[in-house]
């Protein structure tokens, strides 16, 4: 059964991905999504983007999703399906990754995952708290996004708060 994030997180903060491709977390977008350990899970999102979890909330969320899945294998739902459980197998593999907050702020973006942000070394990013865990942008790419999608803000907000 999923749980809902305890986390609410907001904010928009310009940092540095220093030559080591680290990144120093504001206290107030670091805390709701770490743990004690300070583990985060790291995730690919979308070209320009990866998102910070807290670990229990993205766990719980695989775990329900990947059982759904077992069991539609196990009663034959999904035979004619297997091309798309195997690309979903590929795009799970490669996703997401455990990694620990240094000082329970700095950041390690993995190999991997650093092309897919695709920032230079001692190039700007963009710290978004996205409500239920944060975002780290490629500049260029969350203009784009915001552009895209500042306008339907209203319309989202009411249908969501009502």
């Amino acid at each position: 059964m999923s749980v809902a994030p305890e986390t609410f997180v907001t904010g928009e903060f310009k940092r540095v991905i220093d030559d080591r491709f680290r990144i120093t977390l504001p206290t107030e977008l670091a805390e709701p999504i770490s743990d004690a350990n300070g583990d985060v899970i790291v995730a690919k999102e979308r070209h320009g983007c990866l998102s910070l979890w807290k670990a229990a909330d993205w766990q719980q969320r695989i775990d329900d999703g990947v059982g759904l899945i077992r069991q539609k294998i196990t009663t034959g739902r999904m035979e004619q399906r297997y091309g798309d459980v195997q690309r979903l197998g590929r795009l799970l593999s490669t996703r997401s990754r455990i990694v620990r907050l240094a000082n329970r702020s700095r950041l390690v973006v993995p190999e991997g995952f650093r092309e897919f942000l695709d920032v230079p070394p001692n190039g700007e990013v963009m710290l978004i708290g996205a409500a239920i865990c944060v975002e780290i942008w490629n500049p260029q790419a969350w203009l784009e996004l915001l552009r895209q999608e500042m306008p339907a803000f209203g319309p989202l907000f009411k249908e969501l708060s009502s």
